[in-house]
């Protein structure tokens, strides 16, 4: 039987409950409701979801539960929120509430015990650059892969390994373990993910690196917006595609229609919208359109938030509705391994022909070593 539970997390946010006017403007935006069609499953919904836990006038049962787990945290419904409510933050300590009272989702609970066992969620019992056949070493770039680059996309690890050394960079791969973001996301305990901020922060530091970048938008995020919070970063932070828009790099041509699918992590949630598109831009014969909704307005892919591990049909029928927008182009591009996949599994469920690949897996064979 549900239970009411103590919402201590969420008292912090009461007023910022309050200031909700539960207009609906969230609803014309939101990924999820577009799939559920349920008021609950949308940010007004969720904050009085989390409001009445907070109160114990709604007892957490697996409903509540399961409405504030089918967020993809996209942020999409801050843009539109006419109050400026942080409906993300508020998601996430509904979630450090729940996770408190021994309320995860199993699930999740099979991804947290395997990334604070194996340093990853994925169980692999191998390294990051023991995975690739990379050896550290002292450099002034370190690499950053992730885990999805690592462990399940390799093709894009590898194409950025590729594209840094036939630009001649003193690159390294970080001996990582997770990021924390799934951990964090799903409402773990500030204190387990702090302790993997400092020893990945001190993997970098002990390699000597200057900055290092990313392959994952989530990874980039956490380091950029995150670790500050908790630890302290002292090297600079950039995403690949940031890195490498500011290079002098030749492309070979590529005669394709190609358009661009921002992840929420690195467009609404950090505010890279224009390295990719410059990227893009310098490719030979290449003709680029956007999709109806981009940067700021993007469409998330669905797979964000702990929604895809949780709710795989839901995740997989948002995807569906992106690729389907990108239906006109040759090759879908984005920039984070997790859209990468779960955009593919979108694509299953559409009837769109489009290739859909990461930026670096895109330009890789068109960059002149």
């Amino acid at each position: 039987m549900a239970s009411y539970i103590d919402a201590n997390h969420l008292k912090d946010v009461r007023h910022a409950m309050m200031t909700c006017t539960y207009c609906g403007f969230c609803k014309s935006v939101c990924p999820v409701y577009e799939g559920i069609g349920w008021d609950s499953s949308v940010a007004r919904g969720r904050i009085i979801l989390a409001y009445g836990m907070l109160n114990k006038d709604i007892p957490a049962d697996q409903s509540v539960v399961d409405n504030i787990y089918q967020c993809t945290t996209c942020k999409d419904c801050e843009r539109r929120c006419p109050s400026g409510i942080e409906v993300v933050e508020i998601v996430e300590r509904a979630r450090r509430d729940l996770v408190a009272n021994d309320l995860m989702l199993p699930k999740h609970r099979k991804l947290v015990e395997s990334t604070l066992e194996h340093g990853n969620p994925y169980g692999e019992r191998v390294g990051v650059a023991a995975t690739l056949g990379e050896k550290k070493h002292s450099a002034s770039l370190g690499y950053f892969v992730g885990c999805t680059s690592a462990y399940r996309n390799r093709s894009i690890a590898e194409a950025t390994i590729s594209i840094l050394s036939k630009l001649g960079e003193d690159f390294t791969v970080v001996d990582e373990e997770c990021c924390g973001s799934v951990l964090q996301r799903i409402g773990v305990d500030d204190g387990a993910i702090e302790e993997i901020m400092e020893r990945n922060v001190r993997s970098a530091v002990d390699l000597g690196v200057e900055e290092v970048v990313f392959s994952c938008a989530g990874c980039y995020r956490m380091f950029k917006e995150e670790y500050p919070k908790f630890v302290d970063v002292p090297f600079k932070v950039r995403h690949i595609s940031e890195f490498l828009a500011d290079k002098d790099i030749k492309l070979k041509s590529l005669d394709k229609k190609i358009t661009y699918h921002d992840p929420c992590h690195l467009g609404r949630h950090s505010g890279i919208y224009d390295a990719p598109r410059r990227l893009l831009s310098r490719i030979p014969e290449a003709r680029f359109q956007e999709m109806q909704h981009n940067r700021d307005t993007a469409l998330c892919c669905g797979g964000g938030g702990g929604v895809r591990s949780a709710y795989p049909d839901l995740s997989a029928k948002v995807a569906a509705r992106r690729v389907d927008e990108a239906a006109f182009a040759d090759v879908l591009v984005t920039t984070c391994p997790f859209c990468v996949s779960n955009l593919r599994v979108g694509k299953e469920k559409s009837s769109s022909p489009v290739e859909i690949k990461d930026l670096v897996e895109l330009i890789e064979p068109l960059v002149e070593g």
